[in-house]
């Protein structure tokens, strides 16, 4: 009997290392399109270095704390982009209460209404996921449930020169 299932678990052992393998190919971000709290579309590309998900009140609460004295621009200097998944409020709430509030934010939030981006990455609602990527491959997966936190990981990131052209379309 034990030579049975010896052999049986010698037959499982690829299946495990092809799951992995798949698993390391999906960490790829495909390129998406998603509107700001403007109505503005906004295509996610490859020079961008971190994507920040909020899918709840809670996470999206952090990310406002953590980001709420920083000048306009100043996520789109360090090439961050924030999404939030509002897949889960009624549409006549998101639309007439939601979105609205978010117009005073001094930074741009794209809106996940249909469940396009957060949903391939998010496990846990209630922290603010933290993808950091390069070339739109994922390098590193962190989760934040701490403002202050998540406001020392952003200042870490050294804004990038080249930013200029960008944070004023990305602004507008």
């Amino acid at each position: 009997m034990k030579p049975l299932l010896f052999a049986l678990s010698l037959l499982l052992i690829p299946t495990v290392q092809a799951d992995q393998s798949t698993t390391q190919t999906a960490d790829r971000i495909e390129p998406w399109t998603l509107s700001d709290q403007f109505d503005e579309p906004y295509t996610f590309g490859p020079d961008e270095r971190v994507m920040l998900i909020a899918a709840s009140k809670g996470a999206a609460g952090l990310v406002n704390e953590a980001i709420k004295d920083q000048p306009e621009g100043w996520l789109v200097q360090r090439r961050v982009v924030y999404v939030a998944d509002i897949t889960h409020v009624p549409r006549f709430v998101a639309n007439r209460m939601m979105v609205p509030s978010m117009r005073s934010a001094p930074y741009r939030i794209f809106l996940d209404r249909e469940d396009q981006v957060a949903s391939r990455y998010v496990q846990e609602r209630s922290e603010v996921l933290w993808l950091e990527l390069d070339d739109s491959r994922i390098v590193e997966r962190q989760r934040f449930d701490s403002a202050q936190a998540l406001r020392q990981a952003l200042e870490a990131l050294n804004p990038v020169a080249d930013t200029a052209e960008r944070s004023k379309s990305a602004d507008q």
